[in-house]
């Protein structure tokens, strides 16, 4: 596997082609995701939930996200490296690739030719066919490494970028040791389909439906329901008009889970140089 999410193949001119490799990826683990009802046991539902909170909140929307995307906060480097390893666990591309789009994003937010997932494409465009009509600019990892060279030059991130998706084969074993075929099906397949869902949904939903508390240059929208799936990123208002803001939801009803993990790492002295939302923007704690 290379750096890029999967064997991509790359655009011609102006118009990117289909990937096949990522839509027989995709559908495979969505097909063996339905199988769930068969594999059904009350231990492999609650793993479900604790892998989508691991992965999601801890790996992606804390890692991921507002740790190596923003740097909002610092943590020592081996609490960082841990971190990191967790969001690679969830299956959405390694760290370098997902920074780097990411940052792209808030860069030309919502620019048809310059943002990886826009939602001027459309709805279902930013939800996931960016991922099924890959363009060179995005997936190649000569040109995404360069809006990521703080992550680019440790040879950590190099191997977590190149070998991602190496890791389900461990994680696989590992839950197949523990609960069989259900923790497999359920930990696996289930797991990161929701995950991969829920993440989309803040490219896609929030960027067309919700409330506006601040006037951001673009079409973020805050919206409850994805905040709850996505463990406080559905306020993504707040979060495109303060980015390198650690908290996400700044009003006392927009509930913030990710944060919450975040000031558990600030009292135990790992998590220092927390960026806050300024006075005038909301209530501090």
């Amino acid at each position: 596997m290379t750096a890029k999410f999967l064997a991509f193949a790359p655009e011609t001119g102006n118009s990117p082609r289909l990937s096949w490799t990522n839509v027989v990826f995709f559908t495979t683990f969505h097909a063996l995701a339905l199988l769930a009802p068969w594999f059904f046991s009350w231990s492999a539902l609650g793993l479900l939930v604790f892998l989508h909170w691991l992965f999601g909140s801890i790996g992606i929307c804390l890692g991921y996200h507002r740790l190596l995307s923003h740097r909002s906060f610092q943590v020592p480097k081996w609490v960082e490296y841990a971190i990191a390893f967790i969001g690679a666990l969830a299956l959405q591309g390694g760290p370098i690739f997902w920074v780097g789009g990411h940052r792209q994003h808030h860069a030309h937010t919502e620019d048809v030719n310059l943002d990886p997932y826009s939602a001027q494409r459309g709805f279902w465009w930013s939800h996931m066919l960016w991922i099924f009509y890959p363009r060179t600019q995005f997936f190649d990892y000569d040109i995404y490494q360069k809006y990521a060279p703080d992550l680019a030059r440790q040879p950590y991130y190099r191997w977590l970028d190149r070998y991602f998706i190496l890791l389900q084969i461990p994680l696989g074993l590992l839950l197949y040791a523990l609960g069989g075929w259900s923790f497999v099906i359920y930990g696996i397949f289930v797991r990161a389909v929701l995950l991969w869902h829920s993440t989309w949904f803040v490219n896609s939903a929030t960027h067309k439906w919700g409330y506006r508390s601040f006037a951001a240059d673009d079409g973020s929208r805050n919206l409850w329901w994805v905040s709850i799936v996505t463990y406080g990123e559905g306020w993504h208002n707040n979060h495109h008009t303060y980015p390198h803001v650690a908290k996400a939801g700044f009003f006392w009803w927009e509930i913030d889970v990710t944060w919450w993990s975040i000031k558990a790492l600030q009292t135990l002295g790992l998590a220092t140089k927390v960026v806050m939302p300024p006075n005038h923007s909301v209530a501090q704690e």
